[in-house]
């Protein structure tokens, strides 16, 4: 039997009610932050481990000859550096991956739109589309130079050509998976083709076209490096023939880590316009985080 003394139990009140699931989201995102820490921890860790077993190795077990040494492409990359030779170079290779970039994307993007509406007209040109997709696109590089010459117009219609057919291909596929059922209630309600486009079929297929382009930044890389290995006196691909051709291994590191940095920071800049461009995916994120 209740004891009659005791007072009743105070009801909990709707700002305790919210206190618990915030408190319990709260820690899930310090312990989020705590796990995100802990990965650049390790990365950093591992980096240093591997550029000390590299020093250690160089001239010991492996002849530096084949594999330099990491304060030797330190010194090569300050050296480039402080001359402005590093930043000259790396920027006529952005230039040429930027442009080819954005101009194959457009295209792509384009062509995607358009044939994923068009069936008729996809089904014709898909043999066509597939045997130059197909087609390895360093075998278009000796024509491209006889077409346009060894300045930066190749290296950027090259990388073009590369981009194009993974964002098209990406954007079409994003186009064909729209709800036919989404397009059928539109055009019941009055919609018109643009209407379409721009309400239901890019809002939708936006997340696959993202996927095309974050695919297709380091073939664009690709394109403007090779392109400047095959023939060019200037930009990263330049530096890294001439060091070969030096048999200048330090010099191929720093080279080849100076496009790894570029890259890096293509990745990451599509990546910033990516959470601009669909910020809902932001807060999905973060709210999958919080549960």
């Amino acid at each position: 039997m209740a004891d009659a003394t005791q007072p009743p139990a105070a009801p909990l009140s709707a700002a305790g009610a919210r206190q618990g699931p915030r408190s319990a989201a709260e820690k899930r995102r310090q312990a989020e932050r705590r796990r995100r820490h802990r990965i650049w921890l390790a990365r950093a860790v591992l980096l240093v481990a591997i550029v000390a077993f590299w020093q250690a190795a160089a001239g010991r077990l492996i002849s530096d000859f084949f594999i330099g040494k990491p304060t030797e492409i330190a010194e090569t990359l300050y050296i480039w550096a402080a001359s402005g030779k590093l930043f000259y170079h790396a920027g006529i290779t952005s230039i040429e991956a930027l442009l080819g970039f954005l101009l194959g994307s457009a295209i792509g993007m384009t062509f995607g739109v358009v044939l994923g509406r068009a069936q008729t007209l996809a089904d014709v040109l898909d043999p066509f589309i597939m045997m130059f997709y197909s087609l390895p696109k360093i075998a278009l590089a000796p024509m491209f130079i006889l077409w346009f010459g060894i300045g930066i117009d190749m290296k950027i219609y090259l990388t073009a050509t590369i981009v194009f057919f993974l964002v098209f291909l990406n954007t079409y596929s994003g186009v064909r998976s729209v709800s036919r059922e989404q397009i059928a209630i539109m055009r019941l309600m009055g919609a018109n083709e643009r209407d379409i486009l721009r309400k239901v079929v890019i809002p939708s297929a936006i997340t696959w076209v993202f996927n095309g382009l974050r695919l297709s930044v380091p073939y664009a890389l690709i394109g403007a490096i090779v392109g400047e290995l095959i023939a060019s006196n200037k930009g990263l691909g330049y530096l890294l023939a001439d060091a070969s051709g030096q048999f200048d291994t330090s010099g191929m590191f720093a080279a080849l880590i100076a496009i790894m940095v570029l890259a890096l920071a293509l990745n990451v800049s599509v990546k910033f316009i990516e959470r601009k461009a669909m910020p809902w995916k932001v807060v999905e994120d973060k709210r999958e985080m919080s549960i």
